[in-house]
């Protein structure tokens, strides 16, 4: 990591970003790349956000800023509900032991999201300075968590941050199957009831590909961030009639 701090813009506190454009490209060792150092406060979270920036750090290393290109994102239209899928959500909302809630349990689903286990990940990048961090940002208004509760035990879930209809989607965990997904089900609902178009999902993975996201350029992204956040933000609160929209879309 000192090697990476020798050819990388170290930030100070405060510092502003440097330009997108500087960030390592897609054939590097560490593509979307942008800068190291500066801090995790709430103000310099909402910048980094509204910029298209977001940090990424193990415990040990300084604090690593990215902004990659291209941008994975899920189109909220663009969900894919699978049969199968269907079928379980349909059945649980209609024995009614399933229910989604937003923002009643955030620091329980970070802290669940940070001890997830994930396939060809030894340890996380959700450490204790994240999740104070994602915290204070989530009682400042600006991150959310959504959560699956079934017979009203939480069984999964997701955090995300919103600046006014930009949403960036950070981490999901399950402990029981789909989750995690329907989390993810809920989130687009929410987010399909209140004209946001699309979430952040940040890097490529062939599980969100599955879902329906995909890859747009770093300024295409950035450009519709910026006509999001200036927008309204919603209230986050999740209505049962949600499900209602993406089920009988699909």
């Amino acid at each position: 990591m000192t090697q990476l701090a020798t050819v990388l813009p170290w930030m100070e506190s405060g510092e502003t970003f440097p330009p997108l454009e500087s960030a390592w490209s897609a054939g590097s060792e560490a593509p979307g790349l942008l800068a190291v150092g500066g801090d995790l406060n709430v103000s310099t979270l909402i910048r980094a956000y509204s910029g298209g920036v977001f940090p990424w750090f193990s415990q040990g290393q300084p604090i690593l800023w990215w902004s990659p290109d291209p941008r994975m994102v899920l189109r909220s239209a663009n969900f894919k509900l699978h049969q199968s899928f269907k079928k379980t959500l349909t059945r649980l909302i209609k024995q009614g032991s399933l229910e989604i809630r937003t923002d009643t349990a955030f620091q329980e689903v970070i802290e669940a999201c940070a001890k997830q286990s994930r396939k060809g990940q030894s340890d996380t990048w959700i450490i204790p300075d994240m999740v104070r961090a994602y915290t204070d940002l989530h009682c400042a208004g600006y991150a959310h968590s959504v959560e699956t509760w079934v017979d009203d035990k939480l069984v999964g879930g997701l955090y995300c941050v919103a600046l006014g209809k930009a949403v960036f989607g950070e981490s999901m965990f399950t402990y029981a199957t789909d989750g995690s997904k329907i989390a993810l089900a809920g989130l687009v609902a929410f987010c399909r009831k209140n004209a946001i178009e699309q979430i952040d999902c940040q890097q490529n993975t062939a599980h969100l590909a599955s879902m329906g996201a995909r890859e747009i350029s770093r300024s295409s992204f950035l450009s519709e961030v910026i006509v999001a956040r200036g927008k309204s933000a919603p209230n986050w609160r999740f209505s049962p009639q949600y499900w209602k929209q993406i089920l009988q879309s699909e």
